[in-house]
């Protein structure tokens, strides 16, 4: 899949990951894809429910070198 722009948080404990997505989605355009890389156990939980709350969209997750991978699109 396609992405924009990119967010390395490996390492990272919840709620990192997802605040840094939301600041992240706030600066891109509708419609941009956001890969964001979370290998915290509570983001195969967060990331969804994030993506829920604020309307946008978890097209699809992945294993990128070992480590989960969310792909978000912006809401319109």
């Amino acid at each position: 899949m396609d992405w924009d722009e990119d967010i390395d948080a490996l390492g990272l404990l919840c709620p990192l990951p997802v605040l840094t997505a939301a600041k992240r989605l706030r600066a891109m355009a509708p419609g941009a894809v956001l890969r964001l890389r979370a290998d915290d156990p509570a983001a195969v939980v967060d990331v969804p429910h994030f993506c829920t709350e604020q309307g946008h969209t978890l097209e699809a997750t992945a294993e990128i070198d070992g480590a989960p991978a969310y792909f978000i699109r912006k809401s319109e």
